[in-house]
């Protein structure tokens, strides 16, 4: 039997499986193991190459792997899927997570450390947060509208809202059971608060952020959420992959030498995409309330949907931002008008 020098590793909540070739790539490792015996199993393998997929549990595993000597490298799901050959086994996930991560053009995921996943915490909570408050909202409106009772739209309306709930004129019970959601929705205000807050105090901390901020649209959230979420930037080529990886760019479909460019692709991390598209809408919303102008957006405005500016001028900030980050520089209108 060889030395193993690939292990593909399978996570799971308690039992995990492993697959592992030589250098030659013949089969020398098929096992199961239990959470508590990954480490101890690790600690006795000489260093090697060990491909997981990027799960929730896996930068957790990939640090502690790491300081064993391992080369970790985490995979996206969806490029694992390809080489799995026949059915849906916790072997034969193993089996081609250990092929895929030996793949020499494979693309890997960075292996985040914990100061930045609870950074990233924090902003998955608030966005947690921020959906409950909604649904506060609309269940409210709902239960005051089907007693005729209608109050305007818009999160800016929250007070007008808890007002009406306070002076309708209303069942016991139902007046009860606003009561309850408009504290509710108190509550939920101010832990959104508290958790803005801190993003906000960490975005001033931050010199990438800093920069980030000059950029039109892109307020202290977003500055935060990109610098934790990012990569390395030396792994984008260009600004375009940037935009691209955050599924900003459209999604081909050529064929016979004739090119299809469809929507958006909406690939990688939504969360980024969906901040650097409210700050675009933001944008494109002011600039026609504005006058006229001979410049790049009013020129996008004057031919496309508001939402379809918004996309385009969010395509561009992606890019911005990868240049302020690359070249360590802040945003200059001037010479991007």
């Amino acid at each position: 039997m060889g030395e193993i020098s690939t292990i593909g590793v399978d996570l799971a909540k308690s039992v995990f499986q492993l697959h592992g070739v030589d250098a030659e790539g013949r089969t020398v490792l098929r096992r199961q193991l239990r959470r508590s015996q990954i480490l101890e199993f690790f600690q006795r393998q000489p260093p090697c190459l060990i491909g997981m997929e990027a799960c929730a549990s896996a930068h957790h595993w990939a640090r502690e792997l790491i300081e064993l000597g391992h080369d970790v490298r985490l995979i996206h799901p969806s490029y694992v899927k390809g080489y799995v050959k026949r059915g849906k086994t916790d072997k034969a996930d193993a089996e081609a997570i250990c092929e895929a991560v030996s793949r020499p053009s494979m693309r890997f995921v960075p292996v985040k450390s914990e100061d930045t996943q609870a950074l990233l915490m924090t902003h998955k909570a608030r966005e947690f947060l921020v959906r409950q408050q909604t649904q506060i909202v609309n269940a409210m409106r709902a239960h005051l509208g089907e007693f005729g009772i209608v109050v305007a739209k818009g999160i800016h309306n929250i007070e007008r809202l808890i007002m009406a709930c306070e002076q309708a004129s209303l069942p016991a019970p139902a007046r009860k059971a606003l009561r309850l959601l408009a504290d509710q929705l108190v509550d939920t205000q101010e832990k959104i608060q508290t958790l803005t807050a801190d993003i906000q105090a960490d975005a001033r901390g931050n010199e990438a952020a800093q920069r980030l901020q000059t950029i039109p649209g892109i307020g202290p959230i977003t500055a935060s959420a990109l610098v934790a979420a990012l990569p390395d930037i030396a792994e984008f080529k260009s600004g375009r992959d940037l935009s691209a990886w955050l599924g900003l760019t459209p999604r081909p479909h050529s064929t016979g030498g004739k090119e299809r460019m469809g929507r958006i692709s909406k690939m990688g991390n939504r969360y980024l995409r969906r901040l650097l598209y409210l700050g675009a809408i933001a944008q494109v919303s002011a600039r026609r309330r504005r006058a006229a102008g001979e410049d790049w957006l009013w020129s996008i405005i004057q031919r496309k949907k508001p939402k379809q500016a918004a996309i385009a001028l969010a395509n561009r900030m992606a890019r911005t931002a990868y240049a302020l980050i690359k070249n360590r520089t802040e945003y200059r209108a001037a010479q991007t008008a």
